[in-house]
């Protein structure tokens, strides 16, 4: 079998999900996994739960074995958890961190036709991940890939010391469509919280999101 295809089956046959493998030099073997995501009850409180290092011990333990049954080659295995700047690569994953301020890049930059108001070459953009409910979607009718979108504003520019009127009118939100096979990569937005990861707030004009 070839290499993801080992690392999953164990990884998933353990229960947990994989998110990432990366090959680095020297040999360095990387698998990053997390815990199965589960649709939250509507109203239920969230219990964010995290990988632990006994998780990461369990998994590194069945992969040298399976590894070295298989002869894949590599000096050293890692396993962690995902960072605060987790990729998202899966349908899954958007539903997952709907709400969660992600960071995007596409694979083709915007185009003259449909930048609006930002620039037609830009390809990196930083939101509030959003799913777009489709009239598919309303009828309960099947779509060849779902549609998401990221909601922001822009950073109002000041001078150095320069202070901002509360009384001072936001930039306009700004929204960007896209489904995953547009995408180049997508992360969780490297934000650092105290509190874990939690959603971000609404983009309202009590607690504006800025970039």
């Amino acid at each position: 079998m070839a290499l993801k295809e080992i690392v999953e089956q164990i990884v998933t046959g353990l229960g947990y999900d994989l998110v990432e493998i990366e090959r680095s030099a020297g040999g360095l073997l990387r698998v990053t996994i997390d815990l199965p995501w589960v649709a939250p009850v509507v109203d239920a409180p969230i219990a964010e739960q995290f990988v632990t290092v006994e998780d990461c011990e369990k998994v590194t333990r069945q992969l040298q074995f399976a590894l070295e049954v298989d002869q894949i080659d590599y000096r050293r295995l890692e396993v962690s958890s995902p960072g605060i700047d987790r990729p998202l690569r899966h349908t899954q994953d958007f539903e997952r961190f709907v709400g969660y301020t992600i960071d995007v890049t596409l694979k083709q930059p915007l185009g003259a036709a449909a930048a609006g108001q930002v620039s037609a070459n830009r390809k990196k953009f930083r939101g509030v991940l959003e799913r777009v409910e489709s009239l598919a979607d309303a009828a309960q009718l099947v779509l060849a890939e779902p549609s998401w979108q990221i909601v922001w504003r822009d950073e109002i520019v000041t001078k150095p010391g320069q202070k901002i009127s509360k009384k001072r009118a936001l930039p306009p939100l700004q929204a960007l469509g896209f489904v995953l096979s547009e995408l180049k990569e997508a992360r969780l937005a490297p934000i650092v919280s105290f509190k874990g990861r939690t959603p971000a707030q609404q983009l309202d004009e009590s607690e504006p999101h800025l970039n």
